[in-house]
Order: structure tokens, then C-alpha cells, then sequence
């Protein structure tokens, strides 16, 4: 099987091809350049390779949460690439690929998803999957809870934006410069496109967790 798989949901950038059963990639760090960056960087990763895209059988994308933006191009280029070859495609959670990036087995992944909210999610590795001990949310970073047992592990960037949660949280770890990556999402979406578990590129959307995109006014001043 050969799918490539698209990360863009923070201020990296990242492009993976998954060739039967050995992954690459490459990312930079893109700011707000994300639609720029995402299709140049899947072709010299494809040139690299050797692998012509019209041979690819899936794609795979970072789905959220995230930046809504960023949410949004890896999601439409996943849709343009499955809907003109006519090929699935399979949103794979970014907290799981935060997950799936720490090299931990019991995880809380935390992402800063500003107006003063994280978003978070806490998993445990069961086999090749993540099982969601806690699911996703978006909250206020003082609510934030844990569940209970040891060797829970902390990782992403909302533990650095908010520098109390390790110590509220008691966590045996945290890797606050953990991030997803489209080779995490890829590794994820393997068995499951494998399972057949990927959906028509209409079916595929982001999973934003908050509507909400910015302040009001209102709120803005107040604070």
C-alpha cells in the first residue's frame, strides 16, 4: 500500500509517503505559509522517492484539533488528491499523532489552542492504537485533569504556553516541543486504511472541537 500523508495544523508543515510499510517525510516550519508549502513539498518527496502520486492508493491527513486554517488545507488537499484519483481518505486525530510522536505508552497531549484554552486528550497505547482514557476536549487550562494511575506523560505545546499545568497535573514527564507530524499520522493511518477504514474524500472533514474562532471585543478587553 502507498498513501502520503499531510500534518498542518500547527506552525509546522509536514508531507510523509507511506510505501509499503517504510515511512518518509520532511517538514519545515511554515508560520501561516502552510498552502504554499504543502503540495511543492509532497512533490520533491515524491521525486525523492521515486513514486509517481498517480500510483498512491490512500491519503491520510491530520485532522484536528489545531488551527482552523491549517485544519483546513491539509484536509483539502487530502479531499483533492482521493477525489481526483478516486481513492480513500482517513482523518487521524492530532492529539494521537502527539501521542504517537512521544515514544510514551500512557499520554496526555496538550496543544495551545490560545484564547486561553488548551486542547487535550488523554490516551494509553493498546497494541498499534491509541485508546482515549479522556477524550478530546477543549477547556481551560486549569481544568485540565489527568486520570488516575502512574507514568502518564505530558507532551505539546500547551504545557509551554502554560508552565503550572506539569506541576498541577503531578506528571512523571513532559515533552512540552512535541508536535504532530504527517509521519505520525501516517504510521496511524496505516492499519486502520489497511483495515478499510478510509471514507470518500466528501466524508473526510476536519474535527475542530471548538467552534469558535476568535474573541470579541468584549472578551478581548477584559482581559
Amino acid at each position: 500500500m502507498k498513501f502520503a500523508a499531510f500534518e498542518t495544523s500547527t506552525e509546522w508543515c509536514s508531507v510523509a509517503l507511506w510505501l509499503d510499510g517504510e515511512v518518509a517525510g520532511i517538514e519545515e516550519r511554515a508560520g501561516h505559509g502552510h498552502s504554499e508549502r504543502v503540495l511543492p513539498m509532497l512533490d520533491r518527496l515524491a521525486a525523492s522517492a521515486c513514486v509517481a502520486l498517480r500510483s498512491l492508493d490512500a491519503v491520510a491527513f491530520g485532522a484536528g484539533p489545531g488551527a482552523f486554517t491549517g485544519l483546513r488545507i491539509a484536509c483539502g488537499v487530502a479531499q483533492g488528491l482521493a477525489f481526483a484519483r478516486g481513492i480513500p481518505a482517513i482523518g487521524i486525530s492530532t492529539l494521537e499523532a502527539m501521542a504517537e510522536e512521544s515514544g510514551a505508552v500512557r499520554v496526555v497531549a496538550c496543544l495551545d489552542a490560545r484564547m486561553g484554552e488548551v486542547y487535550y486528550s488523554a490516551m494509553e497505547k493498546a497494541g498499534a492504537r491509541w485508546r482515549e482514557v479522556l477524550p478530546a476536549q477543549c477547556v481551560a487550562p486549569a481544568t485540565v485533569q489527568v486520570p488516575q494511575g502512574k507514568g502518564w506523560t505530558g507532551c505539546g505545546n500547551g504545557f509551554a504556553a502554560y508552565g503550572n499545568l506539569r506541576e498541577s497535573l503531578r506528571l512523571d514527564n513532559v515533552i512540552p516541543d512535541i508536535h504532530p507530524s504527517a509521519i505520525s499520522v501516517a504510521r496511524l493511518a496505516a492499519p486502520r486504511l489497511a483495515a478499510g477504514e478510509g471514507v470518500d474524500a466528501a466524508l473526510a472533514v476536519p474535527d475542530y472541537v471548538r467552534d469558535k474562532v476568535a474573541l470579541t471585543e468584549a472578551e478581548r478587553s477584559s482581559r
